[in-house]
């Protein structure tokens, strides 16, 4: 599967949806540093941002709500929230 800035976004909105828990992020970003085949566009950026995904279990890096939506703009995206009642 070819990693684009759409495969990262996708990835990092299902971890802001709960759908993909921190460890599965972490660990998705890590075997996709290793093996993963990057597309030519935008490569830079998104391998920065998956590597950056790759170390978001480690306590001096972490994962805040800023720090997902600046590496979502990196990729060119914005995120948005949406509060509802239930």
């Amino acid at each position: 599967m070819m990693i684009t800035a759409a495969t990262v976004a996708d990835k990092l909105t299902a971890y802001l949806q709960h759908k993909l828990s921190l460890a599965d992020l972490v660990d998705w970003a890590e075997d996709t540093i290793q093996n993963g085949d990057f597309a030519d566009e935008g490569l830079e950026d998104v391998r920065d941002v998956v590597a950056r995904l790759g170390v978001a279990d480690v306590r001096a890096f972490g994962l805040t709500w800023g720090d997902c939506e600046s590496l979502l703009m990196k990729l060119g995206y914005s995120a948005h929230v949406e509060v509802a009642a239930r």
